[in-house]
């Protein structure tokens, strides 16, 4: 197995909760990495489904379970990434699929927060991915 490589995205404080990044990999890849409530998740932006560029799709929450007949209560607002082309939704955490996630998911990659010291970069650092 080929040893990782880390791919610099950019600093921290350039990258607010809620943004997404799509990077090309170099290798072929194209992966989406998401700030989700200060914490940066990096997929593969390839819907398993078609192929569609998954990572461009809606970032949305869901509806959780509850014990009354129609009551509903949404959660875990900017975490469900919905696929652009046939609406197949995946946690932006995990990588597995909302409908069946022990057999359905999307390649993850590790991400970090490097610090620098390059002029010009905050004390917030560099987002990086593993690839």
């Amino acid at each position: 197995m080929p040893e990782k490589r880390s791919i610099t995205i950019c600093p921290a404080a350039e990258f607010p909760p809620g943004e997404r990044r799509i990077i090309d990999a170099g290798d072929g890849r194209s992966i989406g990495v998401f700030n989700v409530h200060g914490k940066y998740y990096a997929l593969r932006n390839l819907c398993p489904h078609e192929g569609a560029e998954l990572c461009r799709g809606l970032v949305t929450g869901m509806n959780a379970e509850t014990t009354e007949v129609g009551e509903y209560r949404w959660t875990r607002e900017g975490e469900i990434l919905r696929c652009p082309w046939h609406g197949w939704e995946f946690d932006i955490l995990t990588g597995r699929s909302v409908f069946n996630p022990n057999q359905v998911r999307v390649a993850t990659y590790e991400t970090t927060v490097v610090e620098s010291f390059e002029v010009g970069v905050d004390e917030g650092g560099m987002v990086t991915v593993l690839v």
